[in-house]
């Protein structure tokens, strides 16, 4: 299948946060959506009056009028609706695939990494969407100022978050990528710290031969992964000399954080966050390194930049009692939980 356009979408698990991210973009080109979930939800919602069909059971009878059933991996082989689609003889694509082709058509990127990967792709599409670039986007966090997890943009650039977990991200073949870091995570797939490796390699791979991998240079795993790249260009970030786009004179506090930038040891400005923490200033380095790198104006990036106010779940600071903060994060590995507290 080369393309999801003029099909009967039905998505099975439609309320998760990658899986009604594709159902919105479908919905805005025009493709006829249903779907199911196990419960109901204000993302079920938020789709219904998107003009999507919605059940909150998982039944074989939701797949009459349907051509084409997405799934994510979340659902079990025997779920009622995954057995009728295959009774019936429908194409059965994973998120992974079924994403790849709606990036079809734009030069698409593809944000991957096992920690920051949210946040930097939110960044990215921030910081392009000041630039007047207008991206499409599908990420696995909402964008705090618009609430949106995905959106059909009406520019040339589609910007993926890429989901390592059961190494499906090798379905993209983007024109660009970012690897903020790689680390042993997703046991239950990756049996071991070489597996996860291999697959980053694995995907950088599918990267095109006039395409970029952007990668930080301060992570072991992703340098390794940088500097063995021989088939296309490769573009380094970090606060570690000699890095393309290089971070200095960095200052951080509980509201914020700021370093100098330098693109190819010229200073093209200054990071001006609102959000806090080392990890987030080197998210933020990598989405200005993406940009620069595809030619976008520097201080237009850093003004979206600048204008980032957070992705839900990612160090989301939800009240605020008698001086005391309440922060919601998403983070549960040992390397996102020691950062977030580092932030806090």
């Amino acid at each position: 299948m080369d393309s999801l356009r003029g099909k009967r979408i039905h998505f099975i698990g439609i309320g998760g946060s990658g899986m009604s991210g594709l159902a919105r973009i479908a919905l805005d080109d025009g493709i006829s959506v249903s779907g199911s979930d196990s419960k109901d939800s204000s993302v079920l919602a938020a789709l219904t009056a998107l003009g999507a069909r919605v059940s909150t059971t998982h039944s074989a009878t939701n797949l009459a009028n349907v051509d084409v059933v997405i799934f994510s991996t979340a659902i079990s082989t025997t779920n009622p609706e995954y057995v009728e689609a295959e009774r019936l003889g429908l194409p059965l694509l994973t998120r992974a695939k079924a994403l790849a082709l709606l990036m079809d058509g734009k030069i698409k990127i593809a944000v991957a990494g096992t920690h920051g990967k949210t946040t930097t792709s939110s960044m990215a599409t921030v910081a392009f969407q000041s630039c007047g670039a207008d991206p499409s986007f599908a990420i696995g966090g909402t964008l705090t100022a618009s609430g949106a997890n995905a959106h059909r943009g009406t520019g040339k650039f589609f910007i993926a978050e890429a989901d390592e977990s059961d190494g499906s991200f090798i379905e993209y073949h983007p024109d660009a990528a970012i690897v903020t870091n790689i680390e042993h995570d997703h046991v239950d797939f990756f049996a071991t710290p070489e597996a996860v490796t291999q697959a980053f390699a694995d995907f950088a791979m599918t990267i095109h031969a006039d395409g970029v991998l952007v990668y930080c240079a301060d992570d072991q795993g992703s340098r390794a992964l940088g500097q063995s790249l021989t088939h296309c260009r490769t573009i380094s970030y970090g606060v570690t000399d000699g890095s393309a786009l290089m971070i200095d004179h960095i200052e951080l506090t509980a509201q914020g954080s700021r370093a100098r930038a330098l693109w190819n040891s010229t200073v093209v400005g200054y990071l001006e966050l609102s959000v806090p923490g080392h990890h987030n200033l080197l998210n933020a380095a990598g989405a200005l390194a993406l940009g620069l790198t595809l030619e976008l104006n520097p201080m237009l990036l850093l003004n979206g930049l600048a204008s980032f106010r957070g992705a839900g779940r990612r160090f989301e600071l939800k009240s605020s009692l008698h001086g005391i903060r309440i922060i919601d994060d998403y983070g549960h590995h040992p390397t996102e939980i020691s950062v977030t507290l580092d932030a806090a």
